[in-house]
């Protein structure tokens, strides 16, 4: 009959020759994507979207990001609800404090406006997959996408890059 030997207590992460698993946040890009695929974009539960037109004050933009913590607002033609651009909170932020723009501007004086000549625009809809969506906010910089529907007569939502962070990092393994 043989006696097991005791267990020594061995502090995790330290046992010698067994690979510890790595936080989701310092993973490359590459393991985040793989840890989203065959999700979509409807599966990161964004919030709706908030367009302004740009005929609304900066003081009443700026409180609408504040009230639902949004760092872009989509902005819209009041006439044809079609996407004409973006409001960065940032950049307003920063145009205040350099007295560029006043709050009582109207959003057209220091939105930021979709080109649309000779530029074709990748169609960001719920059924995006993530993989998608990744190499989108990849190129360029990019800091989010406009979910829209298929015929982009809707804004549906924006998706940022700390939206699939944040997806990647509460799913399950």
């Amino acid at each position: 009959m043989s006696v097991a030997a005791p267990i020594a207590h061995v502090p995790s992460g330290s046992i010698p020759g067994v690979p510890q698993p790595t936080p989701t946040a310092n993973l490359p890009k590459k393991s985040l994507a793989a840890k989203y695929r065959g999700y979509r974009i409807e599966d990161l539960d964004l919030a709706p979207a908030l367009s302004i037109t740009p005929e609304t004050s900066i003081a009443t933009a700026l409180a609408l990001s504040y009230d639902r913590d949004y760092s872009q607002l989509t902005v819209v033609s009041a006439k044809t609800r079609s996407l004409l651009g973006y409001l960065d909170v940032e950049k307003i932020k920063n145009l205040l404090r350099s007295g560029t723009i006043s709050d009582s501007d109207e959003v057209k004086k220091a939105m930021n406006r979709f080109r649309r000549k000779g530029k074709v625009y990748k169609v960001i809809t719920p059924d995006t997959p993530l993989e998608e969506l990744d190499e989108f906010l990849s190129e360029d910089g990019r800091e989010f996408a406009v979910v829209t529907d298929e015929k982009r007569r809707f804004v549906l939502g924006v998706a940022t890059r700390q939206d699939l962070e944040n997806f990647a990092t509460r799913r399950p393994d």
